[in-house]
């Protein structure tokens, strides 16, 4: 038994041997059987539509094709074979083969998820809130699943790095500064740094638009930002320094980490010779006193990011690079931290956690990479919005935009009530832990069970529910389990083979064996909803078993197999959800 390779790869390998024993030279050398997991579980585990996929081509029926595979497959020690329709292949996996998985599964302290054969350096840039702003509910989604991605491909074998590309540079920063000077309460600096530069923020844009003279003045004081001027340089700072401490203190609560701080500062020095280079090259020109890059006509129109239709035509759209004004734009900077990132992190892979709405500006970046020679997986792991309950934006009664800090807050304070009302007895500090795991841990897996294309509504009642697609029900699911083995004499010691007879001893097994499956999948288009879901499952699986199987009045071998079958749903859940960053409390 290759333990490590999943189901679906061993089969497929046992399937393509056989297909080419069958078609000899007729079969392409790179082909490779595809075996995917059933749909419904009445046409076995897994399937293949391969015999129907060659069948014409090698000028045969498909369900004779097929019918030729099953008789040369042999009896394989992992499933047996069905011909289904006008030809699919399809694999029922024995009992004994999902026993010997599972017990193999027990040992394992990867739990059946081999690491990758050729781990990449991916840097994932994910959360970049702006300085001197406090991180509202729309950061949620870049935060939680740019976390999550990191977690789940170090899993993987792979070397990540994290990046928090902060917004610390930029003509807001005029408007700071001059506030800084002029009307900034230092008492109210003092009792909350993020507030108070937010609010100097929004009375000077506020007195920009009633006092036309005050605009130039911000400027001014921009331009001595960026020409190296000591005092405004020591404002920054300080304004930098509040920031990261407001950040760090949420970041804390979420249990996220960043290897970098890079802001768009640190790649200040290096836009003006990027812009030249450029221009040196040809793949950036003048027009109407801006550098801008144009389509070198590669893709076709519909394809383009250069390029909209407008009345029946194909317009150009330029990815400016310097304003008429000497200016740069994020164009510049997205280029230069590319550079960057690819030169000094050595990175293979460069991921963007960023809202679906900057779709068109990283095609246009990516592009102009293309056309430099830079080649890499340059990904836009894009995402939707958060809706409240009314399906818009999702904000607070007054029309403002809610602050994560509110929602971690509120969180906890819900999630308590929830543990005061199934706990009362539990210690005040464990009562808080849990409160805290639970409350944080209903965020994360809200977000992180959506589709991230979706839209979804951010609703508290559903978040926290004990029941149904949420993170309580899964970490009570994990509780549940936790207790039988406080029930039991002695410490538990997995045996070294297990008996499985049991539709519901079977089916858990079944879903234990494909986390190796599911984990791998995620990353592939960059989509922990797959594990989320796995993990719903997974925990509704065990309840089906639990009510059927009977674990603690059985006895011997019996006893045993359902044991650790309930040990090992509770290992897959406790690291499953730790890919997401989720605590599992062992009470509630």
């Amino acid at each position: 038994m290759r333990a490590d390779m999943t189901i679906p790869t061993l089969l497929s390998e046992q399937l393509t041997a056989v297909l080419r024993s069958i078609l000899g030279e007729a079969l392409p050398t790179e082909f490779k059987a595809s075996v995917t997991p059933s749909q419904d579980l009445r046409f076995g585990d897994y399937q293949s539509n391969a015999a129907m996929m060659l069948a014409k081509q090698a000028k045969m029926n498909p369900r004779a094709l097929a019918t030729q595979v099953i008789e040369n497959f042999g009896d394989s020690e992992i499933a047996t074979l069905e011909i289904a329709g006008p030809g699919f292949i399809n694999f029922r996996v024995k009992s004994e083969y999902f026993a010997a998985r599972t017990a193999a599964m027990l040992t394992d302290e990867r739990l059946g998820v081999a690491l990758v054969s050729q781990p990449k350096t991916i840097v994932i840039d994910f959360s970049a809130p702006n300085v001197a702003k406090p991180m509202h509910v729309g950061h949620i989604r870049s935060t939680i699943i740019g976390d999550t991605l990191g977690r789940l491909a170090r899993f993987m074998g792979h070397k990540v790095i994290t990046d928090n590309h902060i917004g610390d540079w930029g003509t807001q920063f005029g408007m700071i500064l001059w506030g800084w000077k002029n009307i900034l309460d230092q008492n109210e600096l003092e009792k909350d740094p993020i507030e108070a530069l937010l609010n100097v923020y929004k009375e000077v844009n506020s007195r920009c638009k009633e006092d036309e003279t005050l605009l130039p003045l911000c400027k001014e004081e921009l331009v001595k930002l960026q020409s190296g001027d000591a005092e405004n340089l020591e404002i920054w700072q300080k304004c930098i320094a509040v920031t990261k401490i407001g950040l760090e203190k949420i970041y804390s609560q979420l249990d996220i980490t960043f290897d970098y701080w890079l802001g768009e500062s640190a790649y200040n020095d290096a836009l003006a010779p990027l812009v030249e280079d450029l221009i040196g090259k040809g793949i950036a020109r003048e027009s109407d006193g801006a550098i801008c890059v144009f389509s070198d006509g590669f893709h076709k129109p519909q394809n383009d990011p250069f390029l909209v239709q407008k009345d029946g035509e194909w317009c150009p759209v330029p990815a400016i690079i310097r304003k008429a004004d000497g200016g740069f734009l994020y164009a510049t900077t997205d280029l230069a931290t590319l550079d960057y990132r690819s030169e000094n992190f050595k990175a293979d892979a460069i991921w963007y956690v960023v809202g679906a709405p900057q779709e068109k500006h990283f095609k246009q970046i990516f592009d102009i990479e293309r056309m430099r020679g830079i080649t890499g997986d340059f990904r836009h792991v894009a995402f939707g919005s958060i809706l409240g309950k009314d399906r818009r934006p999702f904000k607070t009664r007054s029309g403002d935009t809610v602050s994560l800090q509110d929602v971690i807050d509120e969180a906890v304070t819900r999630a308590t009530a929830v543990v005061e009302a199934k706990s009362p007895d539990m210690p005040a500090e464990e009562k808080t832990a849990v409160a805290q795991a639970v409350g944080i841990g209903a965020i994360k897996f809200a977000e992180l069970s959506q589709n991230r294309m979706s839209d979804y509504i951010f609703d508290w009642e559903k978040m926290l529910a004990l029941t149904g697609d949420t993170a309580p029900y899964l970490q009570n699911s994990y509780v549940r389990v936790r207790s039988i083995f406080r029930k039991i004499d002695g410490e538990f010691v997995a045996p070294k083979s297990l008996t499985i007879s049991e539709n519901a001893e079977i089916n858990l097994a079944r879903l234990l064996v494909r986390f190796g499956e599911v984990v791998p999948s995620t990353l592939d288009d960059c989509r922990p909803n797959l594990l989320a879901a796995y993990l719903y499952e997974l925990a509704k699986a065990f309840h089906s078993f639990y009510e059927a199987c009977p674990v603690l009045k059985s006895e011997g071998e019996v006893r045993e197999t359902r044991l650790a079958l309930c040990d090992l749903t509770a290992k897959v859940l406790k690291k499953g959800m730790g890919l997401f960053g989720i605590n599992m409390p062992e009470r509630m």
